[in-house]
Order: structure tokens, then C-alpha cells, then sequence
């Protein structure tokens, strides 16, 4: 599911700006970019959004500057500028561009000029790192609850397709060795042979053996109670994208094998409707938390 999210913070004259946005991803993967003196946080900042994000790809955005109004010490990065001059100066001569590298120039190159932090003060700054965090997962959560309404309509209704489609299966199913044994005769009629009689035994043990192959009972029952198992799904407040995408592997394991048993045009016909409608809310599940 996607979303987006902004939160900020201050601790010390700085100012912390999180921002976070995610992605659909079957799993979770979190990446996080940080300043340099901050990388130190990573680990706690990933703990806290797997503790709120069960799945999706996230990103994390970290930035820190002076508060507004605050005065404070600069650090400069001398070997970083040095490698920023060299690596340019190579580039202008490769080139054949004349301009030299100016002050202003290395002072505005990411890393050159950073607010006074170390690795001390980085822990100093979680609590106000972890307050921007969580706004700004809030805010991002919030999206991704309303996109989570729009799917959650979307598969209600793709799953009353299939659940119609079961339906008129199941209406299906008695006439289904009816149609056979009629068929049958018909055939031996064609034939030129005798036809037998209602209660011959040799018939009714054909008929029988179909009808065995062909009893497609356990699969419709397990197709209802997989529908049920999606309507408690729409009650859970947890999680219940990878539950989804499960259920969504079990239903479509029924609806092959009520294809392969079914020997019935009309059956066949339902089945492939069945296995459309499927595809569909297999595609949705993919985008659900």
C-alpha cells in the first residue's frame, strides 16, 4: 500500500525532518537514509517501523539543520571538500570545460558543511528523532488506511463474483450425472446396440464410477469455508495481507481440481469465470497490509 508521511522535531538548536513513504511490496524492506553523524540511529529507526509496518517497502528520509533563530557551530568536512575538488577539477579537464571549482561551490556539495555532531550527540537526538518518526508514520498510516477502504471494497466485491459463481456450480452439480447417463444411452443408441435396461447392472456401475470422479462436494464445501475465512478477515484490525494472499492460493487449488472433476460444459464455463475473478482479487491482495 502506498503512502506518505512527514514529521519534524528539534533537540538542542537542531531541527530533525523525517519523511516516509511506502510502496506495495509482497514483503517488508525498509531503507533509511541518513546524515552521516546520525547513521548510528538506523537500527532503532528500523525496529520502530517494523513494529508499525508489516508489509511494503518503506523509506526513510532523515534531515537535520539549525533551528530557525538558533546559532551554532559548523563542522566542515575538509577531506570531503578536498575529494569534491579533485574529483571536479578531473571532470572540468575530461571535459574540456575551463571553470574552476569556487568556495561556494564545495559549500553547497551535500556533507561539506554539517551541524556540530558526533556519535554522543546523535543518541542525545532519538527522542527527537523518534517524535518526527512517529508523525510522520501517522500521517503515512493514515493514507494507507484510506487506500486500505477503497480495497477492501474492491475485493468485497470480486469475492461476491466468485461466491455467485460457486452458487450456480451448485446448482449445477445434480443434473450433471443425469446428463451423463442420458448421454450414455444415447451413444449405445447410435451404435446400433441394444440398449440396455434401466436397472442393468453393467449401466448403473458406469454411472456410478462417474459420479464418484466427478463429486465435486468437498471442494465446494471448501470453497464456502475459505469465503468465510475472508469475511473474518474484513473484521480483524491486525494485519491480514499475507492471510489474504494464502487464501487466494487455497481458492484457486479448489477451483482447478472443480474444473478437472466437473466434465461438464457449463461447469467448465463457470470455472473459467471463476479463475478470472480470482486473477482480479489475487492482484488486490498484493496491495493489502
Amino acid at each position: 500500500m502506498t503512502g506518505y508521511g512527514r514529521g519534524e522535531g528539534a533537540r538542542r538548536g537542531l531541527k530533525i525532518t523525517v519523511e516516509v513513504s511506502s510502496v506495495n511490496r509482497k514483503q517488508t524492506e525498509v531503507a533509511v537514509n541518513l546524515p552521516r553523524d546520525l547513521e548510528v540511529l538506523e537500527a532503532q529507526i528500523r525496529e520502530e517501523i517494523n513494529r508499525r509496518v508489516s508489509r511494503g517497502r518503506v523509506t526513510v528520509r532523515v534531515a537535520v539543520q539549525s533551528a530557525p533563530g538558533v546559532a551554532g557551530k559548523t563542522r566542515v568536512d575538509l577531506a570531503l571538500a578536498r575529494s569534491y575538488a579533485r574529483d571536479l577539477r578531473r571532470l572540468g579537464k575530461d571535459l574540456g570545460l575551463d571553470q574552476g571549482v569556487t568556495l561556494d561551490l564545495l559549500a553547497r556539495l551535500p556533507g561539506v558543511v554539517q551541524p556540530p555532531q558526533d556519535i554522543s550527540e546523535a543518541e542525545e537526538l532519538w527522542p527527537a528523532t523518534s517524535a518526527a518518526l512517529n508523525a510522520a508514520l501517522d500521517m503515512m498510516l493514515q493514507m494507507r488506511q484510506r487506500e486500505g477502504a477503497f480495497l477492501a471494497r474492491d475485493l468485497k466485491k470480486r469475492m461476491t463474483q466468485m461466491r455467485r459463481g460457486v452458487a450456480r456450480v451448485q446448482r449445477l452439480v445434480p443434473g450433471v450425472v443425469q446428463h451423463y447417463r442420458a448421454q450414455l444411452l444415447q451413444r449405445i443408441q447410435e451404435a446400433g446396440l441394444p440398449a440396455p435396461g434401466l436397472d442393468e447392472e453393467r449401466l448403473i456401475k458406469e454411472v456410478f464410477y462417474f459420479a464418484d470422479r466427478s463429486d465435486v462436494t468437498e471442494e465446494l464445501t471448501r470453497l464456502q469455508s475459505h469465503f468465510q475465512q475472508f469475511d473474518d478477515c474484513l473484521k480483524s484490525a491486525e494485519p491480514v495481507g499475507r492471510t489474504l494472499d494464502f487464501l487466494s492460493q487455497e481458492i484457486n487449488r479448489e477451483i482447478n481440481t472443480l474444473g478437472s472433476k466437473a466434465n461438464n460444459s457449463l461447469i467448465s464455463r463457470e470455472v473459467v469465470r471463476l479463475k478470472a475473478e480470482l486473477e482480479r482479487f489475487r492482484e488486490q491482495v498484493q496491495n493489502v497490509e
